[in-house]
């Protein structure tokens, strides 16, 4: 059984399915609304609520919901459909954390290299911003929350929605391209689109593609769940800037002027490939054709109702 005919040992019939969903996309899309009616500077209420509350009781208050929205999609899946975490996980008997440990540890090494590397030839474009004590706060609080956030969308997107479109449409391509757009085009009322540009979206839906991709082909959301809790994780603890949704006590400030640069585009055309490379190597990937773009076929269960 694949990862997304796993959806099948678990209770359907479509209204379990659009709860959440519709819970979801609506409160995003009445979020937008009222941005766009109301003409709300999002980066200046960000400001004004950061030097009202001060970077850490922000962060927390900023990552709650999605810890809420976690354990909430969690309990959805197990008592509403009946069906196992770990079937909503992987495809595999149990959860392999010896894959969300790889997934993380390679992409943090990687992340962290690229900014100390930044940080050595460009020094001019960072203030070092380094306090122990405000900095153990920020650890303490992101390394219990941030793997929160960052569960909560790929159970949702790469895990919820990929096996219910997967159930529905009879194929893979669909939940694939669907789940990766629509992740990549949420990130629009985030302040880094204000300053860059639509252009950013495309490292959005690229890295929803990457995840996508990485969890078809491993019958699992174990390597999604690794990247993406490294990826916001070192992030938040190394580098911020004042016009990202991260801003924490970091190590580093970015205080350059936000550009569309390489840096947006590099990640998505180049390093992505390779760390596909680097996976399809050490798991024995193959059949990829079927595993992105194959059928899914109809699983009988005794959970099954219609």
């Amino acid at each position: 059984m694949n990862y997304i005919q796993q959806g099948y040992t678990g209770k359907l019939g479509l209204w379990k399915y659009l709860i959440i969903p519709v819970l979801f996309f609506g409160f995003m899309a009445l979020n937008f609304l009222l941005i766009a009616l109301l003409d709300l500077d999002i980066d200046k209420i960000i400001q004004e609520e950061i030097n009202t509350k001060g970077t850490n009781r922000f962060l927390v208050e900023s990552l709650l919901p999605f810890a809420f929205g976690l354990f909430a999609l969690l309990f959805w899946v197990k008592i509403v459909h009946n069906q196992t975490i770990t079937s909503l996980t992987t495809a595999r008997k149990k959860i392999d954390w010896k894959r969300v440990m790889f997934s993380f540890m390679l992409w943090a090494i990687i992340t962290a290299f690229f900014t100390f590397l930044t940080y050595q030839l460009e020094p001019e474009l960072f203030i070092y911003n380094f306090d122990l004590n405000k900095f153990l706060i920020l650890l303490i609080i992101a390394v219990l929350l941030i793997p929160l956030q960052t569960s909560f969308e790929e159970y949702f997107f790469r895990g919820y929605l990929m096996q219910g479109l997967g159930i529905a449409t009879k194929n893979r391509w669909f939940p694939l391209i669907f789940t990766s757009i629509v992740f990549g085009m949420l990130h629009i009322a985030n302040p880094e689109v204000g300053k860059l540009g639509y252009g950013i979206l495309v490292y959005y839906i690229g890295t929803g593609f990457f995840l996508g991709i990485i969890t078809l082909m491993d019958e699992g959301l174990e390597l999604a769940l690794g990247f993406h809790a490294a990826n916001n994780l070192i992030t938040a603890l190394l580098v911020t800037a004042n016009w990202t949704a991260f801003q924490t006590d970091s190590v580093l400030i970015d205080v350059s002027e936000p550009t569309l640069g390489a840096d947006v585009y590099i990640p998505v055309f180049i390093v992505y490939p390779i760390l596909l490379f680097i996976f399809a190597k050490k798991y024995k990937w193959n059949d990829w054709k079927e595993r992105l773009f194959g059928k899914i076929i109809a699983i009988e269960t005794s959970n099954k109702e219609h």
